[in-house]
């Protein structure tokens, strides 16, 4: 390796070393203003840990009854104790240059004063989420991996530090869509995305990974300016993706126009996740963190005693 390689790879480790401890600094505080309002995801499985009783119904094990609870009346009682294997869930983060959007105003219309926040990148944000529910999930027990990246699943305070390393590393984003590749069995997915890409890639992306068994979820960020247009007259427009320039003349023109087309995409992405049993939420990057780490983590929760073909769907 030669010395200038050398020094860009170090002074590129000391700029990553710097901004991580920021970055799960801020992810722990958003986990830790929800964590008091999560129940834990108590389910019945195989434990150590006493949950509850119930009435024996027929095709119980005859091992499972507490004979010493079912002497104390005329009915039988099966002590169920707490499912304690991990789950483990996976995340993924869209590093395409949509991401790094961010709208030069802070708020925008249809934004109330007492909701809205400083804007952000929406690939800022989804790392921020990301790591908090992360944060949220080690906290209940679960194994996190980063889908795509390292493909390993951990538990503990260590695993926020490498999921927090791999984001911030400019050369291990993955661009586009994930590919979709094998998952342990009983795992979940949920994919952070702004989601601007055509339904129909969406949708064989979610179907190729809800076909092997895979529960999952679709977090939709969006810049607020993303969704509601708010500019005035001559206004110039630059994909990030090398899609070019356009120049509108008046651009409140389009605006119910453009209103439409995003209100059909999202409905779409809702009726794919609902298509696939799976969960769908929309965030804008001018509202709290906070509403949308709690809704994901309920939704994420209740997914895994939820029957296939129910979705949780927010819009936040």
């Amino acid at each position: 390796m030669s010395p200038a390689a050398a020094n860009r790879i170090g002074a590129r480790a000391e700029q990553l070393a710097a901004t991580l401890p920021a970055l799960l600094v801020a992810a722990e505080r958003v986990a830790a203003t929800v964590v008091q309002g999560v129940h834990g995801r108590r389910r019945v499985g195989i434990g150590e840990t006493f949950w509850q009783y119930r009435r024996y119904q027929g095709g119980d094990s005859a091992t499972a009854i507490d004979w010493r609870q079912s002497a104390k009346s005329q009915k039988t009682f099966v002590r169920e104790n707490e499912w304690e294997a991990a789950q483990s869930v996976w995340l993924w983060r869209d590093g395409s240059a949509s991401m790094d959007y961010q709208s030069a105003s802070s708020t925008s219309s249809g934004t109330s004063s007492g909701n809205a926040t400083a804007s952000e990148r929406k690939q800022d944000r989804a790392d921020l989420l990301l790591l908090a529910l992360a944060s949220l999930l080690l906290r209940g027990g679960e194994h996190v991996g980063l889908y795509g990246q390292d493909n390993i699943a951990t538990g503990g305070r260590a695993t926020l530090n490498r999921l927090g390393a791999h984001l911030l590393d400019p050369h291990t984003g993955e661009i586009g869509l994930p590919e979709p590749g094998r998952l342990p069995r009983l795992a979940q997915l949920v994919l952070f995305s702004d989601f601007l890409a055509p339904l129909e890639e969406i949708e064989r992306t979610v179907k190729r990974f809800a076909n092997q068994g895979a529960r999952g979820h679709l977090l939709q960020i969006l810049d607020g300016a993303e969704e509601d247009l708010p500019f005035q007259g001559r206004t110039e427009f630059e994909g990030l993706e090398g899609e070019g320039k356009v120049l509108i003349g008046r651009v409140e023109s389009l605006r119910d126009e453009y209103r439409l087309r995003m209100a059909l995409q999202r409905e779409g992405l809702n009726d794919i996740a609902r298509r696939a049993g799976w969960g769908f939420t929309a965030h804008r990057t001018d509202r709290s963190p906070q509403t949308a780490l709690l809704a994901l983590y309920s939704a994420l929760s209740g997914d895994l005693d939820r029957p296939a073909g129910l979705t949780s769907q927010a819009k936040l």
